[in-house]
């Protein structure tokens, strides 16, 4: 019975300590590492901006207007993007026409990493959003093998390269429904109107070693 105590009383202790090690100095060889982390997300700006078809809107953050930014793992850009449906036309009773989906397409980019997603609204409104990142988000919440602590920190600390400007951009390819009635006129559809917010992606992780327990 003591060495059952002992051991329900040790394992946690130097599993424990093992984490704090890894964290503290990621020097361990290879082996197998368990792998754990969360992102925040810190705002740059946000705001509504009506958008022309074809006439795409742009801007620039620098992190410099972050607090301390150089103290954190940036290791993505994420731009969410909400709209509903600016199309107009004939409301008459008689008058037969719908609106048609708009495409809204928004693109966020740091250094060489890019990323763009569109999205339609489809009844009226819609929303969504586009991450560019720069650090291996498949390690997280896994069992890493066959690498030492060094080159996991690698994948998952972004050593100041997130740090300076982040442009996004929204364009909009705006289509007009038909009117199936000539009296009507035509429908027109010029844009529409987004709201954004533009943020900053940070990864805190930790780095532990392995201790497969299902033999146990």
């Amino acid at each position: 019975m003591g060495s059952i105590v002992f051991f329900l009383l040790a394992f946690p202790i130097y599993f424990g300590m093992a984490a704090g090690n890894a964290d503290d100095s990621l020097g361990g060889g290879v082996a197998d590492y368990q792998v754990n982390g969360e992102i925040t997300y810190v705002q740059l700006d946000s705001g509504t901006e009506p958008i022309g078809d074809g006439d795409p809107w742009t801007d620039t953050f620098n992190t410099d207007a972050i607090n301390n930014a150089e103290d954190l793992n940036i290791v993505g850009l994420r731009i969410s993007m909400s709209y509903g449906e600016d199309e107009t036309g004939n409301d008459a009773l008689f008058c037969t026409g719908s609106d048609a989906p708009d495409t809204i397409t928004g693109t966020a980019s740091h250094l060489d990493f890019n990323a763009s997603g569109d999205g339609q609204n489809n009844g009226g409104s819609g929303a969504h959003e586009v991450s560019a990142i720069w650090y291996n988000a498949s390690m997280v919440g896994q069992v890493v093998s066959g690498l030492s602590m060094n080159e996991i920190k690698a994948q998952l600390d972004s050593m100041g390269a997130g740090l300076g400007d982040h442009s996004v951009s929204i364009s909009v390819d705006a289509q007009a429904g038909n009117e199936g009635n000539p009296i009507c006129g035509q429908r027109s559809d010029g844009g529409e109107t987004v709201d954004y917010t533009v943020e900053l992606m940070v990864l805190e992780y930790t780095i532990a070693p392995f201790i497969d327990t299902s033999d146990i």
